[in-house]
């Protein structure tokens, strides 16, 4: 009994005791990595991943995934970028639409939302698997990004827009203002909200949620038009901090959300996880990444290393989950 208990008390703290390990082992070999500087850049960074991972989180609950999440990421960023910077305009009819900052934010939110939205759709609509609608959707996305962008990036987008990217308030980096937002909001919507309680019921067993009552497709398109939305405010600080909306941003990035929703102790099976944990996982990969650049290490062995990340944490879940 005593030892079930402890082998439970090790499993919820697993994240943190990871993080401790890894942070413990770069601050023995890098001197740089304790430094101010460098821990508030990796905060600034995990913050984009924090947002997307959040909506990943909602989905992988409900026994779904969403692989567009990094191309989305990016059409949206292109589509406030182009729309902040060049309007749209209308020769036929000699009309030019400018837009403010508020304006092309919203523009590009709007946009996530209604990819999310319409992934949601599709899965719930025609009985798509997950991963073959998002990988689509993947597709789309990349595509009509370089069909915005012409294969160019779009920079120049003014001191205001960078505020968010780059900025400070309070002595704490935006992007880690904004992220904390979302997670708190997340939070409660899991913990204290009716959709919370039906994402879980939902990934808990889908059919028993359907005859409860429970309108399955509706909270899974409300869900993945959540990803979608958040995904775009990850497009907005990434776009921001680099003062350019890159063709090619987001490339991977469903990765490392994936990871870090997996290593926050979220099932892949759906029904078991939470925010928090995600939050640590984020916290993990972004350390992770940043004490690797400081090593040294080679870009492609980076790839090795994140992909074995992600294998131990499944192998570590699917071995929890019959323990259980």
């Amino acid at each position: 009994m005593n030892i079930a208990l402890d082998r439970s008390k090790l499993l919820r703290f697993q994240s943190l005791i990871a993080l401790f390990l890894l942070c413990l082992g770069l601050s023995i070999l890098s001197d740089k990595f304790l430094s101010v500087s460098n821990l508030w850049n990796v905060m600034r960074q995990v913050s984009v991943n924090i947002c997307i991972s959040t909506g990943m989180t909602l989905i992988v609950l409900t026994a779904g995934i969403d692989l567009s999440v990094g191309s989305v990421l990016a059409l949206c960023g292109a589509i406030m970028a182009g729309l902040l910077k060049n309007g749209i305009e209308l020769p036929d009819s000699n009309l030019y639409i400018g837009f403010t900052i508020l304006g092309a934010i919203l523009a590009g939110v709007i946009t996530g939302s209604a990819m999310g939205a319409f992934s949601g759709w599709t899965i719930t609509k025609f009985n798509v698997p997950p991963f073959v609608a998002t990988l689509a959707m993947l597709t789309v996305a990349r595509g009509l990004t370089m069909l915005w962008t012409q294969g160019f990036p779009i920079s120049g987008l003014g001191d205001t827009f960078l505020y968010f990217g780059t900025g400070w308030l309070l002595g704490i980096p935006v992007p880690v203002w904004i992220s904390a937002i979302i997670v708190a909001i997340a939070v409660f919507v899991t913990n204290k909200t009716r959709l919370g309680r039906y994402i879980y019921a939902i990934g808990g067993n889908e059919s028993a949620s359907r005859l409860s009552g429970i309108q399955v497709n509706k909270v899974k398109i409300i869900v993945y038009t959540i990803a979608g939305a958040l995904a775009a405010v990850g497009g907005i600080m990434v776009t921001s901090r680099l003062d350019s909306a890159q063709p090619n941003a987001g490339i991977s990035y469903e990765l490392d959300s994936i990871a870090a929703v997996v290593i926050g102790g979220t099932s892949l099976s759906g029904g078991r996880g939470s925010i928090l944990g995600t939050v640590q996982g984020a916290i993990i990969i972004g350390v992770l990444n940043n004490g690797l650049v400081l090593l040294n290490v080679s870009p492609f062995w980076q790839q090795v290393v994140k992909g074995l990340v992600i294998l131990i944490a499944v192998i570590i879940d699917k071995s929890g989950s019959k323990n259980e």
